[in-house]
């Protein structure tokens, strides 16, 4: 059966008694293995305040994992564009794929990534970035970025960088049909979070990208990645079990109880309300938990169901370790 290729999603979170630099390592780790297992893409995200997520400035953590990776591509999942001025994030990723041609991935999202009041911090006084002007920005960046298609308007006198051989691949994210209405007007690939927005409007918003894209040189036909939840171990009684820190981690952060992500054998003795229990019905923290082939068995719905050309993989565990060994389980059994 020829499948579609898998990606990586990493959040560097933190977890109980240790640090926000073991974090980090464990990232580098994670992403040293999907390039050994032959994953095809390394995102990371950008989080900001939270005591569970390490990955705050995208762009820093992406030099250091495309420097200890050979050949897998690397990028954002993503850029939270309402925080930062268009022109600073091309220069940043400008150098990225100097350093990198051809391995470089700019993700873009509209969410601040954070709560109100860390958003404000982060923009300060700026009349400029705000949610309003995504589109405006959006279109910025990717003219400074090469897109010879977009008039810069008095940015076009600007340069990321002053002799460019490539540029990095310019990616919109989403989970609302928002987002996939502008990466179709826009041309972009579209990678829809299907990991937290589990819901019908998957089927809304792809088909309302599908249905409205407009052809770009990069991309002449439409691609989708979609994102899911995985855990593989041995049994599935046991990957159930290493779920469970993801299952409090996405009850603290839509309860505002945050803290570092707490070892399975902690998560097993949390005491939930049966409000908790309720909301965690609704949005379990990892969709898919269980052996290699019953994790393989849902993705293959999913890629079915939605028709990706592309399946990026997140994962909630405590320990770095823990997501190695699922990532070289799912790896073995997809066929990669």
């Amino acid at each position: 059966m020829t499948r579609v290729p898998l990606s990586v999603l990493d959040l560097a979170t933190v977890r109980a008694g240790h640090s926000s630099a073991d974090a980090l390592r464990g990232t580098l780790d994670i992403a040293r293995t999907a390039d050994e297992l032959g994953y095809h893409r390394f995102w990371v995200a950008e989080h900001h305040n939270m005591p569970a997520v390490a990955s705050t400035a995208p762009p820093v953590l992406i030099a250091s994992v495309a420097a200890q990776t050979r050949q897998i591509k690397v990028g954002s999942g993503g850029v939270m564009l309402p925080n930062h001025m268009p022109f600073v994030v091309a220069e940043q990723f400008a150098i990225l794929e100097a350093l990198h041609p051809g391995r470089i991935d700019l993700g873009i999202g509209r969410a601040p990534g954070t709560d109100q009041a860390t958003a404000a911090a982060l923009r300060g006084v700026s009349p400029y970035l705000t949610v309003e002007q995504f589109p405006e920005h959006l279109q910025t960046l990717m003219a400074l970025l090469g897109d010879d298609r977009i008039d810069a308007g008095p940015g076009a006198r600007l340069q990321a960088t002053p002799a460019a051989e490539t540029y990095p691949e310019v990616w919109m994210l989403g989970s609302s049909t928002y987002g996939a209405q502008v990466a179709a007007a826009l041309g972009l690939p579209f990678c829809y979070a299907y990991h937290f927005a589990m819901s019908s409007d998957v089927e809304s918003a792809l088909h309302l990208y599908r249905s409205g894209f407009k052809p770009s040189p990069q991309h002449p036909e439409p691609h989708v990645m979609v994102s899911a939840s995985v855990i593989a171990a041995e049994t599935t009684e046991e990957a159930r079990y290493l779920a469970g820190p993801s299952r409090i981690m996405a009850l603290s952060l839509r309860t505002g109880r945050l803290g570092p992500i707490i070892s399975p054998d902690e998560a097993a003795t949390v005491e939930l309300s049966d409000l908790d229990r309720a909301m965690l019905d609704s949005l379990p923290g990892t969709q898919y938990a269980g052996t290699a082939e019953e994790v393989v068995a849902d993705l293959d719905q999913l890629v079915a169901r939605t028709g990706a050309n592309e399946l990026i993989l997140a994962g909630t565990v405590y320990d770095p370790a823990t997501r190695q060994d699922s990532l070289a389980r799912i790896a073995k059994a997809w066929g990669l």
